[in-house]
């Protein structure tokens, strides 16, 4: 039986999802709450790694197993034996052609900028505080240049492991709600720091540091030395995967993150 798990995880006490001896890892910390209720060694494979500090709504992750469990028995315990940064919102059966990562046909995320002069205690962690003023039109005007299908070698990190740097991005929307700053980026894959990278280079076109066309002329270079810096890895969000209709997964509850 192939079992299907929507997972929700708090990123900054772990490095990253992928798997490290001798690290905390999402991975390993659903790996073994899986095992457990399973009786037996489960690998899960996940839609997609997020590195160290890099929260998710709906990270979807797919395990086979042989044990005969509810729906409901999976995910109350499962997430009985979860830390408490981890939790389990839906569980799904599906057939053996799903897989969360190859079956997937877009992923979502979401990067959050706290835009005050002041920073925050409650969101400490989650959001990227700078407290310069930041225009969202000239943020949104330069996100527009970079839709599309292109080379994205100058929002790369060096140690991307990816074949190639030619990725479509199907949107960019920059949105402001009060004092918060939401950048919401989906395409079918991503290169390895490639929102937080997109993020670093339309934020400072906000600040009025550099021109809207500047985006335009960092992605044509293909040089990453071309580019600002990479935003901090708190304020991105996983929000969610999808899959071709007939897999008919649950969707996904994004509050208080999403508005």
């Amino acid at each position: 039986m192939r079992i299907a798990l929507g997972v929700e995880y708090h990123g900054s006490n772990f490095n990253g999802w992928q798997a490290q001896p001798g690290q905390r890892t999402v991975q390993d910390s659903l790996t073994q709450a899986v095992s457990f209720v399973a009786n037996h060694q489960i690998e899960v494979h996940a839609a997609g790694r997020t590195d160290t500090g890099v929260h998710a709504l709906n990270q979807v992750v797919h395990f086979d197993t042989e044990a005969q469990r509810s729906d409901r028995g999976w995910l109350l315990g499962i997430n009985t034996n979860l830390p408490e940064d981890i939790s389990i919102n839906w569980v799904k059966p599906v057939d053996e052609s799903f897989h969360a990562r190859f079956s997937a046909t877009q992923r979502s995320y979401r990067y959050l900028i706290l835009n005050r002069l002041s920073r925050s205690a409650v969101h400490y962690q989650r959001m990227w505080w700078t407290h310069k003023p930041i225009e969202i039109e000239h943020m949104q005007a330069a996100a527009d240049l970079l839709t599309g299908h292109h080379d994205f070698s100058a929002f790369r990190a060096v140690e991307c492991q990816a074949k190639s740097a030619m990725k479509t991005v199907d949107t960019i929307t920059v949105s402001r709600h009060q004092d918060c700053i939401a950048i919401d980026v989906s395409a079918r894959s991503f290169l390895h720091h490639m929102v937080r990278n997109l993020v670093g280079v339309l934020v400072p076109i906000g600040e009025g540091k550099k021109p809207v066309q500047w985006a335009a002329e960092v992605l044509e270079s293909c040089d990453r030395n071309q580019a600002d810096i990479t935003a901090p890895a708190e304020g991105l969000y996983l929000t969610n995967v999808q899959y071709p209709q007939h897999f008919q997964l649950p969707g996904v509850s994004g509050f208080p993150v999403l508005w």
